[in-house]
């Protein structure tokens, strides 16, 4: 019986923000989405670990071989007048999935949220995307019916503000 792969959850450094940027563009094409992504290393640098750090990252590995990341910043809510932690990605590269990587995140993510008194930990996830779906739902997490995500970007956002 072959053995168990060792995953290791440790937070990014910026030495990690080329290999940060490379899993974001895998997702990106993961989620035909590869047309949107600006994700580069120097942004990535700045937004992490910048002067004001916008989010976190956790990087997964198996047997010391990164293979997935988590990112994630502080929300907030209003009813629960509580923190909260929104993950904006979780991706585990195709190959690796299965091996337990994906729910370790998840777990680290729970970790924290609960160090850091959140009310909750919450995220998206795209409709067709029914494996991350049945994953989700089987860790306990549940969809938020009656909800719908906006969003007010580009050119729409810029004459929003104006």
């Amino acid at each position: 019986m072959a053995a168990l792969p060792r995953i290791t959850i440790r937070p990014a450094t910026p030495d990690d923000v080329e290999l940060v940027a490379a899993l974001i563009h895998a997702l990106a094409e993961y989620e035909q989405l590869a047309h949107e992504c600006r994700a580069t290393p120097d942004a990535l640098r700045e937004q992490l670990f910048g002067a004001q750090p916008a989010a976190e990252c956790l990087i997964g590995e198996l047997d010391g071989v990164a293979r997935g990341f988590a990112l994630h910043f502080t929300s907030f809510s209003t009813f629960l007048c509580k923190p909260g932690l929104w993950l904006e990605d979780l991706f585990v590269v195709p190959e690796a999935r299965g091996a337990g990587l994906g729910k370790a995140l998840l777990v680290e993510l729970a970790r924290i949220a609960v160090a850091r008194g959140c009310g909750r930990l919450e995220w998206n996830v795209l409709d067709w995307n029914a494996p991350a779906i049945g994953f989700y739902r089987a860790l306990g997490a549940r969809p938020m019916e009656d909800w719908t995500t906006m969003r007010v970007d580009g050119e729409t956002l810029a004459a929003l503000a104006r």
